[in-house]
C-alpha cells in the first residue's frame, strides 16, 4: 500500500524537476484535447442540427403507413390509404412519449399560374398539428396555413420561383383521382417556405388536408407522422407500436431509416473525426514518449543507484509509467476545461457557414460538447499517455546496473 501511495507523489516530483520539458509535453496533450473537443463538438452540433431539422421538416420521429407504402406507394398511392379515424390512431396518440400524431396525404400533379404550368409534389397537412412538427419549415414570406382557411396553399421557395408566384397570387392545382379522372382546385398562395433540402423546396407545396382530400376525392391519409418528446425515445416507442399495431395493416418506420442524406453525412464526418483522433493520438504519443526518453537518459545513473540499493525493476517500470500517466491525466483535465470554455465562447459568437450541397441557405454553426464526447477525449489523453510511456519505462527497467552506475562517470 505504501508503494502505491508513493508512486504518484514521486511521479509529480520527477516531472517538476524538468518543468520546461514537462510543460511542453503537457501543452501538447492539452492542445490535442482542446482541438479534438472543438472539432468533434462542431461535428456533433452538425449531427444534432441536421437530425432535428430533418425530423421537424417532414419526417417526424416515426412514420406509420400501410405495409409496403414507402417502397411501392408512389406507384399506386390510392391503394395504401389509411382510414380517417380509427381506434389505432387513438392508441398511437395515447402511447407514452408521443406528443402528437399528424396525418399526411401525399399527392402530385400540375400547378398553373397565368400561362405557366409546372409539376409539383404536395402534402396535405392538418395545420393545427404542424406547429411543433414542422418548426424547421421556415416561412420566408407570408404566413403559415390555418385550419380556418379553406383556400390557402404554402409553396416551397424554389417552386414559387419556377412558377413565378408571390404571396397573394391565385393558382390552380390539377391532380388525378382514383377513378382515373382529373380534378382541379383554385387556391391562394399564403406563404413561401424553405427547409433543409433545396430539392424538396424546388418541387413541394402544402395544403390543408381537407383541400387535398377534396382534390383527390378520397378520405383518410397515406401516413401518420408521430412526434415524440425526445429523439432518444425513437427506438423505444417504435418497438412498442410494432407490438401493439397489427402487422398486416400498419408499418412503423423510424426517421433515420428514411433519412438517407443524414446517414451518409454521419458516415462521412465520422471518418473525418476518426482521422483527427489518430493525428492527435500520434502527437500525444510522440510528445510524452520523447519527454520520458529524455528523462531516462538524464536519470540513468539515478536508476542504476536505485536498483543497486534493491529497488525492484517493476517499481522502476511503474515509476516512469506513472509519470506518463500523470501527464495524460493532467493534460486531459486542463484540455477538458479549456475546451469547454472555448466551446461556449465559439457557440456564443457563432460560426458563419456557407450553404452545404443540397441546401438553400447557410447557417450559424456552434460547438456542442456532450458528456460522451468529453469522456472519449479524456480517455484518449489517458490511454495514449499510458501507451506512450510503455517503451521508455520498459527501457529504464531493463538497464544493466553496472552500465547505469558507470553512465555519469
Amino acid at each position: 500500500m505504501r508503494f502505491l501511495w508513493t508512486i504518484p507523489w514521486f511521479a509529480i516530483r520527477n516531472l517538476l524537476r524538468e518543468p520546461r520539458r514537462s510543460a511542453m509535453a503537457l501543452a501538447a496533450v492539452t492542445f490535442g484535447i482542446v482541438a479534438l473537443m472543438l472539432a468533434s463538438g462542431f461535428i456533433e452540433w452538425i449531427y444534432y442540427d441536421l437530425r432535428e431539422s430533418t425530423i421537424h421538416s417532414k419526417l417526424g420521429h416515426l412514420t406509420i403507413a400501410r405495409p409496403g407504402y414507402l417502397e411501392a406507394g408512389r406507384a399506386d398511392p390510392f391503394a395504401y390509404l389509411l382510414p380517417a379515424d380509427t381506434a389505432a390512431l387513438q392508441r398511437v396518440r395515447s402511447t407514452p412519449h408521443v406528443r402528437e400524431v399528424a396525418p399526411r396525404l401525399y399527392f402530385s400533379g400540375l400547378v398553373s399560374h397565368g400561362e405557366t404550368t409546372v409539376s409539383f409534389v404536395g402534402e396535405g397537412v392538418q395545420p393545427s398539428l404542424e406547429t411543433d412538427l414542422s418548426r424547421a419549415v421556415l416561412i420566408e414570406q407570408g404566413a403559415s396555413l390555418r385550419d380556418d382557411d379553406p383556400k390557402g396553399v404554402l409553396f416551397g421557395a424554389g417552386l414559387a420561383q419556377s412558377l413565378g408566384v408571390r404571396v397573394g397570387d391565385t393558382v390552380v392545382l390539377l391532380a388525378n383521382t382514383p377513378s382515373g379522372g382529373v380534378n382541379a382546385v383554385e387556391l391562394v398562395v399564403r406563404g413561401l417556405f424553405t427547409t433543409v433540402s433545396k430539392a424538396y423546396d424546388d418541387s413541394a407545396l402544402r395544403v390543408p388536408i381537407a383541400i387535398a382530400q377534396t382534390l383527390l376525392r378520397v378520405q383518410g391519409a397515406h401516413a401518420w407522422i408521430v412526434l415524440l418528446d425526445d429523439t432518444s425515445n425513437t427506438d423505444e416507442v417504435a418497438k412498442v407500436l410494432r407490438q401493439e399495431l397489427p402487422h398486416d395493416r400498419f408499418e412503423v418506420t423510424t426517421w433515420y431509416a428514411q433519412a438517407d442524406f443524414y446517414r451518409k453525412t454521419v458516415s462521412l464526418f465520422s471518418k473525418q473525426v476518426g482521422v483527427v483522433r489518430l493525428i492527435i493520438a500520434a502527437i500525444i504519443v510522440l510528445s510524452i514518449s520523447n519527454t520520458l526518453t529524455m528523462a531516462v537518459l538524464e536519470r540513468t545513473g539515478e536508476i542504476g543507484t536505485s536498483m543497486a540499493l534493491g529497488v525492484p525493476r517493476r517499481r522502476i517500470l511503474a515509476q516512469f509509467m506513472a509519470e506518463g500517466t500523470a501527464l495524460g491525466l493532467l493534460g486531459g483535465v486542463i484540455g477538458l476545461v479549456l475546451g469547454f470554455l472555448l466551446a461556449l465562447a465559439v457557440s456564443a459568437i457563432g460560426i458563419p457557414m456557407p450553404p452545404p450541397p443540397g441546401m438553400a441557405h447557410g447557417y450559424i454553426g456552434q460547438v456542442k460538447v456532450t458528456p460522451d464526447l468529453a469522456a472519449s477525449a479524456f480517455v484518449l489523453a489517458t490511454v495514449t499517455a499510458i501507451v506512450a510511456s510503455v517503451y521508455p519505462a520498459w527501457r529504464a527497467s531493463r538497464l544493466a546496473i553496472v552500465d547505469a552506475l558507470r553512465h555519469n562517470r
